[in-house]
């Protein structure tokens, strides 16, 4: 991350900052105080090796907090678990969902555990604030007659209808998440193992089985079509072509905004998985690996999960469907 990416904790121009220093330069008091745990926190978790997306979401959280508490004059080391429950509460107030505040308030313990470790603070009162509650909302699933319905629907016929086939079979047959389907290079595929390396969570590096119609889209696409979104880079703008996997026709690496407006375009197509996101691959490929006998602890390394408690949420998934079924079906249900 830049040197200056924290400049912006504050508002220059906010007028209610505390006194200890001229208008518009968070150079002291609390502001400054603000700053310096934020780039503590971010030093740690470079040396952690955390992912930049991680460091991104982390910054923006600490800034909401400094954004919200130096205009009372509270700094880092001015503030209790009172003073984090009041946070919560004005996200709340402001309409954020209690998934959202729980990573908020993640970020924050990280925050203040940086400090506890820099010696700032003599304990972490963001680990006194419980958690909020989040909603039982179960994962949206693809059935496997959808899943096959929307795969067999985006034909190979041009580069990007390759591109989209090859992406969406890989994500579905290896149960990726976005960000990692994106970031799968060209060398992370062993078609003779048929296997797919997959860097993770935490930089954490997995190995996942790749089936056939997976590996035989693939395949497709690095003969006929990759070859030709690579040669469309401009290698005096933007030099050469990346080393990822899929490609966009301009010859630049996808991002996962690009991979879910993909997604959107072929589901409404095919006409199936209405409001479905690449990560509902990723459930589906879960749930039906599950439907299919397989253990929770085969599912939470092929998903890259750190605990299997965050893999559970799939037999919730199996739960619900045959209450469904029951309801459907039973005579005195």
């Amino acid at each position: 991350m830049p040197g200056d990416a924290h400049t912006d904790l504050l508002d220059p121009g906010q007028t209610d900052r505390p006194s200890g220093g001229p208008a518009g330069r968070p150079d002291d008091g609390p502001a400054a105080a603000w700053l310096a745990a934020s780039g503590l926190l971010e030093a740690d978790l470079i040396r952690r090796d955390a992912a930049p997306r991680t460091l991104r979401a982390y910054r923006v959280d600490v800034e909401g907090l400094a954004r919200w508490a130096a205009p009372q004059g509270l700094s880092p080391a001015a503030v209790g678990p009172r003073e984090i429950r009041r946070y919560v509460a004005h996200l709340s107030e402001r309409g954020a969902a209690p998934s959202t505040s729980a990573r908020k308030l993640a970020a924050l313990r990280a925050l203040f555990a940086s400090q506890r470790e820099h010696g700032m603070i003599a304990q972490n009162p963001a680990e006194l604030v419980a958690t909020p509650r989040r909603g039982s909302q179960l994962p949206k699933v693809l059935s496997a007659r959808d899943a096959a319905r929307l795969l067999d629907a985006i034909p190979a016929s041009s580069p990007l209808e390759a591109r989209d086939r090859a992406m969406f079979e890989l994500a579905y047959s290896c149960g990726l998440r976005a960000e990692e389907l994106v970031s799968v290079g060209v060398g992370d595929i062993d078609h003779d193992g048929e296997q797919l390396r997959v860097e993770g969570k935490g930089r954490k590096t997995r190995f996942v089985p790749v089936g056939e119609p997976a590996l035989a889209a693939v395949r497709l696409y690095l003969e006929r079509s990759r070859p030709a979104l690579a040669a469309a880079a401009d290698p005096a703008s933007r030099g050469p072509a990346p080393a990822n996997l899929f490609l966009s026709r301009t010859g630049r690496a996808l991002g996962t905004s690009d991979v879910r407006r993909r997604l959107q375009a072929w589901t409404q197509r095919a006409g199936v998985g209405r409001d479905a996101s690449p990560h509902s691959l990723r459930h589906s490929f879960a749930t039906h690996l599950l439907d299919g006998g397989a253990d929770l602890r085969a599912i939470q390394e092929l998903l890259g999960h750190a605990s299997v408690s965050s893999t559970q949420i799939y037999t919730r998934v199996e739960s619900a469907r045959l209450r469904s079924a029951y309801a459907r079906s039973h005579p005195r249900a």
